[in-house]
């Protein structure tokens, strides 16, 4: 492990950033110095700007990946090299603003009657009414579940956050009935 690699690697853990942050940031670093076959640290805004211009223009890599990008450099030249001035050079690129496809009561309906299979069912109904990430639903437990208070307690989602969130009685009465 590089010098550099390994700077960046303690600054990332300091500041409490995921496993999977860490090593998307640490990959975007070295495929930026790997492009110019040039350590990291030597290069500047020049680098940058023409490396951005290769990843929209050539690679047509999409708005996450790029953002991305930006921000793993950006992290690396404030944190790792503390060259404030470099920020500046690193722009964000402006995020499209596209509408989510939402599904009518009908659709959703015909999602959930096409699965014959109760857990199956249980688990898209408890996904859908709770608007949980399937690792939120993996970890969910029993006595997550206050029916009293129609609540869900969600316990390390994203960010390692607990939250609650709100118990449908429907999904309730689908719970009691799997």
């Amino acid at each position: 492990m590089t010098e550099l690699r390994r700077r960046m690697l303690e600054e990332l853990r300091l500041r409490n950033y995921s496993p999977a942050t860490i090593e998307a940031y640490l990959r975007s670093v070295a495929n930026f110095a790997r492009h110019f076959s040039v350590p990291p640290d030597r290069l500047g805004p020049q680098h940058i700007r023409q490396y951005q211009l290769y990843l929209v223009q050539r690679k047509k890599v999409s708005w996450s990946v790029f953002n991305q990008t930006v921000c793993a450099l950006r992290f690396f030249y404030h944190y790792t090299l503390h060259r404030d001035w470099m920020i500046e050079h690193i722009p964000y690129p402006r995020h499209e603003q596209k509408l989510p496809v939402v599904l009518s009561p009908a659709e959703v309906a015909a999602v959930f009657a096409a699965v014959r299979n109760l857990k199956h069912r249980t688990i898209l109904m408890t996904i859908y009414a709770a608007g949980l990430r399937v690792s939120e639903l993996a970890n969910l437990r029993v006595a997550d579940i206050d029916s009293a208070r129609e609540v869900i307690c969600v316990r390390q989602g994203k960010g390692h956050k607990d939250r609650q969130v709100m118990l449908s009685p429907k999904l309730l009465e689908l719970l009691r009935i799997y």
